[in-house]
């Protein structure tokens, strides 16, 4: 059965490059972003964990762990480990887990047949601190990640969790936000908004980023 949005994310115990885990007591009270790639010593994949790397401080200042996945071994994780660092100049510090029976490949659909009877696709988990996931995003084999845009979605995701809002097309971190249309109680929206709102339509008011000053 496809993981849906707001299902737990299975729990699951792997050996990691960071040693052996459980993925629960592991994850804590934190957000996770969890994400697979195809093989290990593959250039796409390179890149990409190298970049996870380099975001270390803007995914631990957002409470946010990552942790990456493939059905290689833990051999050639660690090996593959110092060529990252080497061609991405960076430190990988997060744990890349060795899947090579596939089980939690398999509980979280990341082999997809029709693209590759083996390997695991480029899939993507945003998993918030209750355990549910709150994002899935399948990317082609070829084709890297924008992990600039899972913290753009990390941003959104946290601060509609706070505050009674959803994010508009293209939102960035400053930017005026929307009013969920279920709150109509104009003294809640005084109390929430202080900084007033603008009706484009009843079902479409705008209003200035809540958590900034």
């Amino acid at each position: 059965m496809t993981l849906q949005l707001g299902d737990t994310a299975p729990n699951f115990q792997a050996t990691t490059t960071a040693g052996d885990i459980d993925f629960y007591e592991w994850a804590g009270d934190s957000w996770v972003i969890f994400f697979s790639h195809p093989a290990d010593y593959t250039p796409v994949c390179t890149t990409e964990l190298g970049t996870v790397a380099r975001y270390k401080d803007d995914f631990e200042k957002r409470g946010v762990k990552t942790i990456a996945i493939s059905v290689d071994g833990i051999d050639d994780h660690h090996g593959w480990i110092k060529d990252i660092e080497e061609t991405q100049d960076t430190s990988v510090e997060f744990p890349i887990v060795a899947d090579e029976d596939k089980s939690v490949a398999n509980a979280y659909g990341m082999i997809h047949p029709k693209a590759d009877t083996t390997a695991t696709v480029r899939s993507v988990f945003i998993i918030d601190p209750d355990k549910k996931i709150r994002l899935t995003l399948t990317y082609p084999a070829a084709t890297g990640r924008n992990f600039k845009e899972l913290l753009r979605v990390i941003d959104a995701l946290q601060l509609t969790d706070n505050h009674k809002v959803a994010t508009p097309a293209n939102w960035e971190q400053g930017d005026d936000v929307i009013i969920v249309p279920s709150l109509k109680d104009e003294e809640e929206i005084a109390r929430r908004f202080p900084k007033g709102y603008k009706e484009i339509k009843p079902y479409l008011r705008v209003t200035p980023q809540p958590d900034k000053a």
